[in-house]
């Protein structure tokens, strides 16, 4: 019974969710209960919880008798619709309830507000009101989940459902959810059966009012002033029973064909055609791709010499100007905060609701809408120059705070924080990795961060501080302990810290193979007896590693988007450079060697990219936990291939490889980092091979 975070919706019209989120949210609750009545009960301690056989005919039972005994003397009368109502539905009880085809695990009162939602994401992560549960006919499940589409029923009348009011946008039809449940649960169409199954669940619903009714007559209702409407509301259930056993059918006779599921609420210019392959990208991302590209070959590549010499000149710690210019132009071009997924900026916009965020000026602050697997085509283009991703405001560890802000930020720390950093006025830094423990193992920090009246007080020393170095940085993301006795994955705590804050010092900029990153740096801080606003905590205490699991997902994936990127650079320069340079009488191009190491170069790539888009899908469809095992492949593979292309376009460039005449060397540097940076590489193989080990256990 512990607490459960989550969003719970109580109108299954989803009023003020966008039309895309409608059908994911009722994908996720389709997908949610096939899981539940794909239980193994017996396998999972289940197989006495109720009997298996004639369900509905004992439900109708159940039910018959409580009417009788919440109506007649001395009570409200019987509705005589309801004993008919109780003959039909004992007349046409499906033959599958006896031979128990649909027998599993039954909720029994399967309803949208009976689900808890991740606070963020489309996915259910709670099923709550067990009290009805047993082993049954799941159908009745069903549907109960459904009956939105026959009726709305509201605390003192009963309203048209969807099916005749109108749909809303976004929500699927009552056949094409239905065709989507059977799909994942492996269920039979219900074809002529479901008229019985809605019928039933309207004349269950009647009976509970009807003893609700009886109750507030004499005086002992729960629902208070609502309770004296349930008798007219059970009455107008009984009549819908009847208008939907009237009807000649409710389903067509087999699943409906066209648009799949997935498709739901989508355009056509939101989704992939039937005839597209699951990995291309829509017509907006190309475009979006196409600008890009363009940009880079404009504005980025002319200008690595020159941001490159000032990195290397007694100016390295000031910001080019010219970087400025670009961020502007690249705002203007709409080429700005593309990361942003759709799911953040939705619950950014609902904390931050006085538009300051969103005036004429700043009008895409919050990206443009595209899923992490859309992104992974425009975070590609970024990777392939060092200086890129700051540009478009797309570059660590700013995306990674910023999402931090974005899923777990309150409205005031959005305001005083976020804004800023979406809008490229200030930057930041992530404080984790210290240099006295082995931080691959985040429960071995040992940065205190004490309640002190209305503040906490930080001391501890941080190392790789990332972003520390730019004189634009404001904030840093401090990850410390709360509580040195709590659980073990309970004591740590993040906490936002104004750099300027008194007790910080940055103590010296670190290098990565001799390059020092500047202006951005990687900085060793100090901070002693830091005092920051209690209210600068983030989230709660005790919800560190919560808050570190969330962003391991999206901010982590973007590097080995960058670094396919980063391969495709090292191509492009080491064939280029191959069609040039003669060696022993011949072109490099034309050495059987090279042939060779260049088509086992491109199969390693075009595997890795493949690997990485099936991430980032994943992590759209089925969330960070179970995208877990594929994330982490991806961050094995990613930077292992990146490193053996760019070894290669090294040698091919001979002793040029190796020097900052090229961007080889930094991009092979940045990539070798990432091994240790991004989770070493022992830490994402350990996952792997757990989960392959889970499933064989299975």
């Amino acid at each position: 019974m512990e607490y459960l975070e989550g969003r719970i919706l109580l109108d299954p019209k989803l009023p003020g969710i966008t039309p895309n989120r409608r059908a994911a949210i009722y994908r996720a609750i389709a997908k949610t209960l096939a899981a539940l009545h794909s239980a193994d009960v017996d396998s999972i301690g289940l197989g006495k919880y109720g009997r298996r056989d004639s369900y509905c005919k004992r439900q109708i039972e159940r039910w018959a008798k409580q009417y009788i005994a919440s109506t007649g003397e001395g009570k409200p009368v019987g509705n005589p619709k309801m004993f008919e109502l109780i003959d039909w539905l004992r007349q046409h009880i499906p033959l599958e309830d006896s031979r128990a085809v649909t027998t599993g695990l039954v909720h029994g009162d399967f309803r949208i507000d009976n689900l808890v939602f991740h606070p963020i994401e489309d996915r259910v992560v709670g099923i709550l009101d067990w009290e009805l549960s047993t082993l049954g006919n799941q159908m009745c499940d069903v549907a109960n989940i459904c009956l939105p589409y026959i009726m709305d029923l509201k605390p003192d009348r009963l309203d048209e459902g969807f099916e005749v009011s109108g749909i809303p946008e976004g929500i699927p039809s009552q056949s094409e959810y239905l065709a989507e449940y059977c799909s994942a649960a492996g269920k039979p169409w219900p074809g002529t059966a479901w008229k019985f199954y809605i019928a039933f669940n309207l004349f269950r619903g009647a009976s509970i009012l009807a003893g609700v009714y009886s109750r507030w007559i004499m005086g002992n209702a729960s629902g208070g002033e609502r309770a004296k409407h349930t008798g007219r509301v059970a009455n107008s259930l009984i009549d819908s029973a009847w208008a939907v056993i009237e009807q000649k059918s409710l389903l067509p006779e087999h699943p409906p064909s066209g648009p799949k599921a997935q498709d739901w609420g989508e355009t056509e210019d939101q989704s992939l055609s039937n005839s597209r392959g699951k990995f291309v990208p829509r017509k907006k991302v190309l475009e979006l791709r196409s600008r890009l590209i363009k940009f880079m070959e404009d504005h980025i590549y002319p200008m690595e010499n020159e941001f490159s010499k000032l990195a290397n000149s007694t100016l390295r710690w000031t910001v080019h100007p010219e970087e400025e210019k670009l961020k502007e132009l690249a705002k203007k071009e709409g080429l700005w905060n593309l990361w942003v997924p759709a799911d953040s900026a939705a619950r950014a916009r609902n904390l931050i609701s006085d538009g300051r965020m969103l005036s004429d000026d700043a009008s895409n602050l919050l990206g443009v809408g595209l899923s992490n697997l859309e992104y992974g085509y425009l975070c590609e283009i970024m990777g392939r120059s060092v200086w890129a991703p700051q540009v478009f405001n797309c570059g660590a560890p700013d995306t990674g705070n910023m999402e931090v802000l974005l899923r777990y930020g309150n409205k005031e720390q959005l305001h005083e924080w976020l804004i800023p950093l979406l809008e490229g006025k200030i930057r930041s830094g992530f404080s984790m990795t210290e240099p006295q423990v082995a931080s691959s193992d985040a429960t071995n920090i040992e940065c205190s961060i004490k309640r002190q009246g209305d503040s906490y007080i930080i001391n501890g020393k941080k190392w790789w501080t990332s972003g520390a170095m730019d004189p634009r940085c404001k904030l840093l993301i401090v990850m410390g302990k709360t509580d040195f006795t709590a659980p073990i994955h309970k004591q740590q705590s993040m906490i936002l810290v104004d750099i300027q804050t008194p007790g910080i010092h940055i103590k010296r900029p670190l290098t990565v193979f001799g390059f020092d990153d500047a202006p951005h740096g990687h900085a060793e801080i100090s901070f002693e007896n830091v005092r920051v606003p209690a209210t600068n905590i983030l989230l709660g205490e005790g919800r560190g590693f919560e808050i570190a699991q969330g962003r391991l997902g999206p901010g982590r994936l973007h590097h080995c988007m960058r670094l396919i990127g980063a391969a495709e650079r090292g191509m492009q320069l080491m064939v280029q450079r191959a069609l040039k340079r003669r060696v022993f009488g011949k072109l490099i191009a034309e050495q059987g060697s090279f042939l060779s190491d260049v088509a086992k170069c491109r199969v390693e790539l075009e595997q890795t990219r493949l690997l990485v888009l099936e991430a980032a899908d994943q992590l759209d469809r089925l969330g960070n936990k179970k995208a877990r095992g594929t994330i982490a492949m991806a961050k094995v593979a990613a930077p292992n291939m990146a490193l053996k292309v760019l070894d290669m376009a090294m040698q091919v460039h001979g002793a040029a490889g190796l020097s900052s005449d090229t961007v080889l060397a930094h991009l092979w540097a940045t990539a070798r980092t990432l091994r240790i940076a991004d989770g070493p590489d022992e830490v994402h193989l350990g996952t792997i091979a757990k989960l392959e080990l889970q499933r064989a256990k299975l």
